[in-house]
């Protein structure tokens, strides 16, 4: 999964499917230390999507298919039995890391698909697992590069635009999602600066989305959360992108926690708000956002943010990692399809049926 111009993979195999490992980059170590981490086994995966040192919807589908492949190998090769029910096994375990980004899911989905088919023994099952995690990451690699090829074109030279989290290479197989619009109009040549929300309490913005871009030598601005709404008033933003874990039959989204502020900022101020994500993370199922599950996350992220108490001992925290932004005020998803404008349950169905 490399990408030349920033020379690292976010998520890889390694090896063979009956002897090959998952090596990750711990993204809680970022920016300071760059550090891969090797998963040999299934509950290693586990925490490392828990713990968030992968991290990005996209990222933890991969991740999750190929830990799926490590965990089939638990029972033997010898009988393609055995593979199989290792498998469901290991994706029953796998999909207990976390709750709302939906690419898990569909991951694991298309892993267990996989499992049912004949196989003449446990090896060639694995092989076909180990293929089919391949696909997801090579179908997420051509994702990102379409939804930056889509995107682009809304950015105009001279804009100013904002996003929150982290939704780059960091977060997908390659690219990024919202980031992968801001990398493909600067490789277009437009001009362009990005303002960057630090996003609390885990700073994926300051800690991972700055890093990116500075990589790729884009202009970024880093600011506070609380500071979005003055840098708007400034009219220094004039397109927001971010990405998406989970999107609901009518477009309502749920990101990373903050992402409603920032859409009612946009607004507010008359900013158009666009939300980048592949085909995947959409849930047909659910038909709008007050059904998308959201993860509520260990208080001690914000009473005790990176092992520096900063709040009383007694004190009672709510720690929800996402929320949910309605689509009236979305004014387009970008997917590797296109452009979803308007954003309402006849144009998803539509764009996805085609």
């Amino acid at each position: 999964m490399s990408d030349d111009a920033l020379g690292f993979d976010t998520v890889r195999w390694m090896g063979g499917a009956a002897d090959g490992w998952l090596r990750l980059i711990d993204q809680t170590r970022l920016p300071v230390d760059f550090l891969e981490i090797d998963c040999r086994d299934a509950p290693g995966v586990w925490e490392a999507i828990k713990m968030l040192r992968v991290r990005g919807a996209p990222a933890i589908g991969v991740a999750a298919a190929y830990g799926a492949v490590i965990g089939a190998r638990s029972r033997g090769l010898s009988e393609a039995g055995a593979v199989r029910e290792a498998l469901h096994e290991a994706a029953d375990y796998l999909a207990g890391s976390r709750p709302t980004a939906v690419n898990l899911f569909w991951a694991l989905d298309r892993m267990r698909a996989v499992a049912q088919t004949d196989a003449s023994n446990g090896l060639a099952l694995l092989e076909a697992l180990l293929a089919e995690a391949r696909a997801i990451e090579a179908l997420d690699r051509a994702t990102c590069r379409a939804i930056g090829r889509h995107g682009a074109p809304l950015i105009e030279p001279g804009d100013g635009v904002l996003t929150h989290c982290n939704a780059g290479g960091l977060a997908t197989a390659d690219y990024g999602t919202a980031l992968a619009v801001i990398f493909a109009a600067h490789e277009r040549g437009t001009p362009l600066r990005v303002f960057a929300d630090e996003t609390r309490p885990l700073l994926q913005g300051a800690r991972l989305t700055a890093w990116e871009l500075a990589r790729r030598k884009i202009p970024v601005t880093l600011i506070c959360d609380n500071m979005a709404a003055q840098v708007m008033r400034e009219g220094k933003v004039q397109r927001v992108v971010v990405g998406a874990d989970r999107i609901a039959a009518n477009g309502d989204t749920a990101n990373k926690i903050g992402t409603y502020g920032v859409a009612l900022l946009a607004h507010a101020h008359q900013i158009p708000f666009y939300v980048a994500a592949p085909a995947s993370t959409f849930d047909l199922s659910i038909a709008d956002g007050s059904l998308i599950p959201i993860e509520e996350r260990d208080p001690r992220e914000i009473t005790h943010g990176f092992g520096r108490q900063t709040a009383p001992d007694s004190v009672q925290v709510y720690n929800p990692a996402f929320d949910v932004t309605p689509a009236r005020l979305i004014a387009g998803i970008i997917t590797e399809r296109g452009l979803i404008s308007p954003v309402d349950r006849e144009t998803i169905a539509r764009q996805l049926s085609g």
